[in-house]
């Protein structure tokens, strides 16, 4: 008898990564992991990323109808995308949902499609849909969200997602439950996310977006006062300086390049300034570290480097050598977000853990004001 499988969908700029997984109890087993790449020139025809969802869903659906066969699923998980502020933990797709992601999202992004697409292929398949651990989980406490300006409240917005499967993993090398293990986490991708995880939650962290250390594309966070002159300078519109700040940032603002291996590469070619620049990413992230570990009292019992850039030996060593002082310093490179997507949807259908229903309310405690 065939067994269902989990599908997990992943949406990028100009792929959707694909993956399979046999659920076992709450656990699960990967089967398949597959990219489909989508041509640049046609992504960049679509009038918003709104509008590429059935050009996506028939690419899935036409990828899992081409698998020897046949596939018989148990669940569909999507990337969460952008939402507004919610709980960690697993969402089952409804059409309200749907629609926020397509229409109403905090910010526009590929990942905004994994519910919308999740709930077409689970429509088709005749099982349940849901989201896990959305970059919006947001379980700061009170005393981290004050900023200095009550206009500006601070709030998390993080790679959740592999930060709490990365949190998990370690917990269970340690053979601790997640939700009694303190650990640190830096996710160092195309933009770079440094969270506190007390007993199972992130309850504080460096905000993917705004005040993080500078990355490959993002400028991080700035002084105020010559970003408040630059923005009435009349030099950007409003969207322009997004981009100047948000994809045409940081490493590439300094080098033209987002590509770490290149970058590298300069180093290793003697230019001064591309390892200035290198040297100065690598410092802001060791001094982000070292803030969540007094976020943490400075007893975490891990510090985790993980996504793309944890590849880069000549990266994760430098950071090593800068805070492993602090605690054991572990190495999951890449991204364990397939894995993650498909043991939320697990754990829900293994009766481990309730998926919530949209809209969701944040579980954080209430401001005296």
């Amino acid at each position: 008898m065939q067994k269902s499988l989990i599908l997990t969908i992943n949406p990028g700029t100009t792929t959707t990564r694909i993956g399979l997984f046999l659920p076992e109890g709450a656990e699960v087993q990967p089967v398949l992991d597959e990219t489909i790449d989508h041509d640049e020139t046609v992504m960049a025809g679509f009038d918003g990323i709104a509008a590429q969802l059935p050009f996506r869903a028939h690419a899935v659906q036409e990828f899992i109808d081409a698998i020897p066969g046949g596939v018989r699923l148990a669940a569909v998980a999507g990337r969460g995308g952008m939402l507004s502020p919610v709980p960690a933990g697993v969402i089952a797709v409804d059409d309200g949902l749907v629609d926020f992601a397509l229409h109403r999202p905090v910010h526009h992004h590929a990942s905004n499609l994994g519910a919308p697409l999740a709930q077409r292929i689970a429509a088709a398949a005749g099982c349940p849909a849901f989201v896990v651990d959305p970059v919006s989980v947001d379980e700061l406490p009170p005393v981290a969200r004050v900023s200095g300006c009550p206009d500006i409240p601070r709030f998390s917005f993080v790679h959740a997602l592999n930060i709490r499967a990365c949190g998990r993993r370690l917990a269970a090398r340690l053979g601790k439950p997640f939700d009694e293990m303190d650990a640190i986490v830096a996710h160092m991708g195309a933009g770079i996310s440094v969270a506190a995880i007390r007993k199972g939650r992130i309850v504080d962290s460096t905000n993917r977006m705004e005040n993080s250390p500078f990355s490959p594309e993002r400028a991080g966070g700035l002084p105020p006062m010559p970003l408040i002159d630059l923005c009435y300078s009349g030099r950007f519109t409003k969207d322009a300086l997004k981009r100047r700040l948000y994809g045409q940032g940081g490493v590439y603002a300094y080098l033209g390049t987002k590509d770490m291996r290149r970058v590298e590469a300069m180093i290793d070619a003697g230019d001064a300034k591309a390892k200035l620049v290198w040297e100065a990413m690598v410092y802001q992230i060791g001094k982000a570290i070292g803030s969540m570990a007094a976020v943490l009292d400075f007893r975490p019992d891990g510090i985790i480097l993980t996504g793309g850039m944890a590849h880069s030996q000549r990266l994760t060593g430098a950071l090593t050598d800068q805070i492993g002082g602090f605690a054991p310093v572990s190495l999951y490179p890449g991204s364990q977000e397939s894995e993650a997507l498909a043991a939320g949807a697990a754990r829900v259908l293994a009766g481990a853990e309730e998926a919530r229903v949209w809209p969701v309310t944040p579980e954080v405690e209430e401001m005296p004001w």
